[in-house]
Protein backbone atom coordinates (compact mmCIF):
# COMPACT_ATOMS: atom_id res chain seq x y z
CA UNK A 1 0.00 0.00 0.00
CA UNK A 2 1.12 3.52 -0.85
CA UNK A 3 0.32 6.20 1.75
CA UNK A 4 0.59 9.72 0.29
CA UNK A 5 -0.78 13.09 1.31
CA UNK A 6 -3.52 14.52 -0.89
CA UNK A 7 -1.16 16.72 -2.90
CA UNK A 8 1.12 13.79 -3.74
CA UNK A 9 -1.84 11.55 -4.62
CA UNK A 10 -3.49 14.20 -6.79
CA UNK A 11 -0.55 15.61 -8.75
CA UNK A 12 2.76 13.66 -9.02
CA UNK A 13 1.40 10.15 -8.40
CA UNK A 14 -1.17 9.48 -11.18
CA UNK A 15 1.39 9.23 -14.00
CA UNK A 16 3.60 7.02 -11.82
CA UNK A 17 0.71 4.74 -10.88
CA UNK A 18 -0.25 4.38 -14.54
CA UNK A 19 3.29 3.36 -15.51
CA UNK A 20 3.55 0.98 -12.56
CA UNK A 21 0.25 -0.77 -13.31
CA UNK A 22 1.22 -1.17 -16.96
CA UNK A 23 4.46 -2.86 -15.89
CA UNK A 24 2.93 -4.89 -13.04
CA UNK A 25 -0.67 -5.65 -14.03
CA UNK A 26 -0.90 -8.48 -11.48
CA UNK A 27 0.21 -6.41 -8.48
CA UNK A 28 -2.67 -5.04 -6.47
CA UNK A 29 -1.90 -1.41 -5.65
CA UNK A 30 -3.86 0.54 -3.07
CA UNK A 31 -3.55 4.20 -2.10
CA UNK A 32 -4.57 5.51 1.31
CA UNK A 33 -4.40 9.26 1.73
CA UNK A 34 -3.76 10.89 5.08
CA UNK A 35 -1.96 13.60 6.97
CA UNK A 36 1.84 13.30 7.25
CA UNK A 37 1.68 11.98 10.85
CA UNK A 38 -1.00 9.47 9.83
CA UNK A 39 0.89 8.07 6.87
CA UNK A 40 4.08 7.87 8.93
CA UNK A 41 2.27 5.86 11.61
CA UNK A 42 0.70 3.54 9.03
CA UNK A 43 4.13 2.84 7.55
CA UNK A 44 5.76 2.31 10.95
CA UNK A 45 3.02 -0.18 11.88
CA UNK A 46 3.36 -2.05 8.57
CA UNK A 47 -0.09 -1.02 7.37
CA UNK A 48 1.52 0.84 4.46
CA UNK A 49 4.68 0.01 2.53
CA UNK A 50 5.65 3.47 1.31
CA UNK A 51 4.86 6.92 2.73
CA UNK A 52 5.09 10.01 0.51
CA UNK A 53 4.90 13.52 1.96
CA UNK A 54 6.65 16.84 2.39
CA UNK A 55 5.86 17.67 6.01
CA UNK A 56 6.62 15.84 9.25
CA UNK A 57 7.62 12.33 8.16
CA UNK A 58 11.30 13.17 8.55
CA UNK A 59 10.59 13.49 12.28
CA UNK A 60 10.02 9.75 12.73
CA UNK A 61 13.23 7.86 13.54
CA UNK A 62 11.61 4.54 12.63
CA UNK A 63 11.53 5.61 8.98
CA UNK A 64 14.33 5.87 6.45
CA UNK A 65 13.85 9.07 4.46
CA UNK A 66 14.55 9.21 0.72
CA UNK A 67 14.52 12.70 -0.84
CA UNK A 68 12.57 12.69 -4.11
CA UNK A 69 12.24 16.17 -5.55
CA UNK A 70 12.14 19.82 -4.56
CA UNK A 71 9.39 22.32 -5.24
CA UNK A 72 8.31 25.85 -4.36
CA UNK A 73 5.05 27.59 -3.58
CA UNK A 74 3.13 29.77 -6.00
CA UNK A 75 0.63 32.52 -5.35
CA UNK A 76 -2.60 32.04 -7.30
CA UNK A 77 -4.98 34.91 -7.99
CA UNK A 78 -7.96 35.53 -10.28
CA UNK A 79 -6.93 36.87 -13.68
CA UNK A 80 -6.74 40.65 -13.52
CA UNK A 81 -6.16 40.84 -9.78
CA UNK A 82 -4.07 43.91 -8.83
CA UNK A 83 -1.40 41.81 -7.10
CA UNK A 84 -0.45 40.27 -10.44
CA UNK A 85 0.91 43.64 -11.57
CA UNK A 86 3.27 43.90 -8.58
CA UNK A 87 6.87 43.88 -9.82
CA UNK A 88 8.35 42.33 -6.68
CA UNK A 89 6.15 40.52 -4.19
CA UNK A 90 7.02 40.76 -0.50
CA UNK A 91 5.55 39.23 2.64
CA UNK A 92 4.24 42.68 3.61
CA UNK A 93 2.43 42.90 0.27
CA UNK A 94 0.83 39.47 0.73
CA UNK A 95 -0.24 40.36 4.27
CA UNK A 96 -2.45 43.17 2.91
CA UNK A 97 -4.73 40.61 1.29
CA UNK A 98 -6.84 37.72 2.66
CA UNK A 99 -4.92 34.50 2.10
CA UNK A 100 -6.07 30.93 1.57
CA UNK A 101 -3.52 28.15 1.99
CA UNK A 102 -2.87 24.72 3.45
CA UNK A 103 -3.74 23.33 6.83
CA UNK A 104 -0.71 23.65 9.17
CA UNK A 105 0.15 19.94 8.83
CA UNK A 106 0.31 19.88 5.03
CA UNK A 107 2.34 20.78 1.96
CA UNK A 108 5.00 23.12 3.23
CA UNK A 109 2.72 25.21 5.44
CA UNK A 110 5.41 25.24 8.15
CA UNK A 111 7.72 27.17 5.81
CA UNK A 112 4.99 29.71 5.13
CA UNK A 113 4.44 30.22 8.86
CA UNK A 114 8.15 30.52 9.59
CA UNK A 115 8.72 33.06 6.82
CA UNK A 116 6.05 35.38 8.18
CA UNK A 117 7.30 34.89 11.75
CA UNK A 118 10.90 35.74 10.80
CA UNK A 119 9.72 38.90 9.03
CA UNK A 120 7.47 39.77 11.99
CA UNK A 121 4.56 40.12 9.60
CA UNK A 122 1.08 38.86 10.52
CA UNK A 123 -0.64 37.18 7.55
CA UNK A 124 -4.41 37.39 7.14
CA UNK A 125 -5.12 33.69 6.57
CA UNK A 126 -8.89 33.45 6.24
CA UNK A 127 -9.15 29.81 5.23
CA UNK A 128 -6.96 26.69 5.43
CA UNK A 129 -7.52 23.39 3.63
CA UNK A 130 -5.66 20.14 2.99
CA UNK A 131 -6.55 20.21 -0.71
CA UNK A 132 -5.16 22.62 -3.34
CA UNK A 133 -8.29 22.14 -5.44
CA UNK A 134 -10.38 23.44 -2.55
CA UNK A 135 -8.02 26.39 -2.15
CA UNK A 136 -8.30 27.23 -5.86
CA UNK A 137 -12.09 26.97 -5.73
CA UNK A 138 -12.31 29.65 -3.04
CA UNK A 139 -9.75 31.82 -4.81
CA UNK A 140 -11.96 31.65 -7.91
CA UNK A 141 -14.86 32.85 -5.75
CA UNK A 142 -12.85 35.94 -4.85
CA UNK A 143 -12.48 35.08 -1.17
CA UNK A 144 -8.70 35.49 -1.08
CA UNK A 145 -5.36 34.80 -2.71
CA UNK A 146 -4.08 31.23 -2.65
CA UNK A 147 -0.66 29.93 -1.70
CA UNK A 148 -0.27 26.41 -3.07
CA UNK A 149 2.37 23.94 -4.23
CA UNK A 150 3.70 24.72 -7.70
CA UNK A 151 2.71 21.30 -9.07
CA UNK A 152 -0.91 22.00 -8.10
CA UNK A 153 -1.25 24.79 -10.66
CA UNK A 154 -1.73 24.22 -14.38
CA UNK A 155 -2.86 27.08 -16.67
CA UNK A 156 -4.82 24.67 -18.85
CA UNK A 157 -6.52 23.02 -15.89
CA UNK A 158 -7.08 26.22 -13.92
CA UNK A 159 -8.80 28.74 -16.20
CA UNK A 160 -9.43 32.09 -14.60
CA UNK A 161 -6.38 31.84 -12.34
CA UNK A 162 -2.82 33.03 -12.74
CA UNK A 163 0.19 32.01 -10.69
CA UNK A 164 3.33 33.81 -9.53
CA UNK A 165 6.28 31.92 -8.05
CA UNK A 166 6.90 32.90 -4.42
CA UNK A 167 9.79 30.56 -3.72
CA UNK A 168 11.96 33.59 -2.91
CA UNK A 169 9.62 34.27 0.03
CA UNK A 170 9.08 30.77 1.39
CA UNK A 171 12.06 28.74 0.18
CA UNK A 172 12.11 25.29 -1.37
CA UNK A 173 10.48 22.14 -0.03
CA UNK A 174 11.56 18.53 -0.34
CA UNK A 175 9.11 15.71 -0.90
CA UNK A 176 10.33 12.45 0.60
CA UNK A 177 9.53 8.78 0.56
CA UNK A 178 9.53 7.04 3.93
CA UNK A 179 10.28 3.34 4.40
CA UNK A 180 10.16 1.41 7.66
CA UNK A 181 13.65 0.58 8.93
CA UNK A 182 14.57 -3.07 8.50
CA UNK A 183 11.71 -3.85 6.16
CA UNK A 184 12.13 -6.19 3.20
CA UNK A 185 11.71 -4.35 -0.09
CA UNK A 186 10.33 -6.28 -3.05
CA UNK A 187 11.52 -5.67 -6.62
CA UNK A 188 8.30 -4.01 -7.70
CA UNK A 189 8.60 -1.62 -4.75
CA UNK A 190 12.12 -0.68 -5.84
CA UNK A 191 10.70 -0.03 -9.30
CA UNK A 192 7.84 2.08 -7.96
CA UNK A 193 10.27 4.21 -5.97
CA UNK A 194 12.52 4.72 -9.01
CA UNK A 195 9.52 5.63 -11.16
CA UNK A 196 8.57 8.29 -8.64
CA UNK A 197 12.14 9.61 -8.27
CA UNK A 198 14.56 8.49 -10.96
CA UNK A 199 17.66 9.10 -8.81
CA UNK A 200 16.46 6.55 -6.26
CA UNK A 201 17.86 3.40 -7.86
CA UNK A 202 17.87 0.08 -6.03
CA UNK A 203 21.48 0.77 -5.02
CA UNK A 204 20.59 4.21 -3.61
CA UNK A 205 17.65 2.77 -1.65
CA UNK A 206 19.76 -0.08 -0.26
CA UNK A 207 22.49 2.35 0.80
CA UNK A 208 19.94 4.52 2.60
CA UNK A 209 18.38 1.50 4.32
CA UNK A 210 21.86 0.39 5.43
CA UNK A 211 22.62 3.84 6.79
CA UNK A 212 25.32 4.57 4.21
CA UNK A 213 23.23 6.63 1.79
CA UNK A 214 24.30 9.97 0.37
CA UNK A 215 22.80 13.24 1.54
CA UNK A 216 19.76 15.09 0.21
CA UNK A 217 21.71 17.53 -1.94
CA UNK A 218 23.58 14.79 -3.77
CA UNK A 219 20.51 12.66 -4.38
CA UNK A 220 18.46 15.58 -5.64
Amino acid sequence: MIAPTHTQARYPLPAVVKRFMERYPNVRLSIRQGSPPQIAEWTIKGEADIAIATEAIDQFSQLVMLPCYQWEHVLVAPTGHPILSEKSLSLSTLARWPLITYDPAFTGRSRINKAFERAQVEPNIVLAAIDADVIKTYVNLGLGLGIIASMAYDPARDPGLQAVNVGHLFGSNTTRIGLRRGTYIRQFEYDFIEMFASQLSKKAVDMAMAGTGVDDEYQL
